[in-house]
């Protein structure tokens, strides 16, 4: 069996398992000043199936492009799901879950839903290499209210890309609630892909998982078991990957998704790698490139 990634960015891969092909996120249509990930949600023609970690709109958009022009099924929250049937999403494409389900992809794959957690993106976030502290103990109701002065104050465009920013949220699709946070576990005949793409999880459902591959994301400030971490993203990753123990580790959402004129196409993710191969030293550490078709798993003798 082959199974191959291409990342389009963010938290978004396509996984090809023996011609299954399988979207995890379906992010792809950014601004014009965020990197070039080549392709757009209506250039994707072929989709079986798409797992969508949260209803965010860095996530979910282009749920909707991809399964009215594919068919492809759609796994997501209860909020996911709503999302997709406002936007025209046929019910029958639809597999609302909110953790324990086990959904079968083809005779020969499943993917198992996880509830998990959305990062602490009501605190104060930092990137690798940085150590944070303090914000333990902060009620539902000072967090919202944290969240809404963030979105007043909102980042600041150039004129030309403000306008063309209008533009795509007018067709994007996308909550704002995370709709309850899922990771996913394929199992495979070859072996097992974990999927966490927001830095968040219940330590007690994390222990029982174990995976040959996981794909998170490394950005943000993690989130366990509902507060913040006390540390840094670094911590939050090795945590992970000690617990679930793959032997390829592939990390993402540290790229320029957004399109802020004034952040580097990728952020330096270095003193991850380096905590990785000190307290990690059994897994490959894998940043791909967009598309690249990177294999996973070992091949079928």
């Amino acid at each position: 069996m082959t199974v191959t990634l291409d990342w389009f960015g963010c938290t978004t891969y396509r996984l090809n398992i023996d011609g299954l092909v399988v979207f995890l996120d379906t992010f792809m249509d950014r601004l014009s000043s965020a990197p070039d990930n080549g392709a757009t949600s209506a250039d994707i023609k072929e989709a079986d199936f798409a797992l969508i970690g949260h209803s965010h709109m860095d996530h979910i958009a282009g749920a909707d492009v991809i399964a009215k022009n594919t068919g492809a099924k759609v796994i997501g929250s209860f909020e996911t799901a709503r999302v997709l049937r406002r936007a025209g999403v046929p019910k029958e494409q639809l597999l609302p879950s909110a953790g324990g389900e086990l959904h079968q992809l083809n005779d020969d794959v499943t993917v198992r839903v996880f509830p998990s957690l959305h990062s602490c993106i009501w605190s104060t976030a930092a990137p690798s290499g940085v150590l944070l502290e303090g914000d333990i103990g902060v009620s539902y109701g000072e967090r919202a209210a944290r969240l809404t002065s963030q979105r007043d104050e909102g980042p600041s465009l150039p004129a030309a890309l403000a306008a063309e920013q209008k533009e795509l949220d007018a067709r994007r699709i996308g909550s704002g609630n995370d709709g309850g946070a899922l990771d996913y576990l394929i199992d495979t005949p070859d072996g097992t892909i974990f999927f966490q793409n927001s830095m968040g999880f219940w330590s007690g459902i994390l222990a029982g998982i174990r995976a040959d591959v996981a794909i998170m994301g490394c950005a943000g400030r993690g989130n366990i078991d509902g507060e913040p971490i006390q540390g840094s993203v670094e911590e939050y990753v090795a945590i992970v990957a000690n617990t679930v123990a793959p032997k390829q580790l592939v990390l993402g959402h540290h790229d320029n998704w957004a399109g802020d004129p004034d952040a580097p196409d990728l952020m330096n993710i270095e003193p991850i790698r380096e905590e990785l191969e000190r307290s990690v030293p059994f897994a490959e550490i894998i940043e791909p490139g967009y598309q690249d078709g990177r294999e996973l798993l070992p091949a079928s003798e």
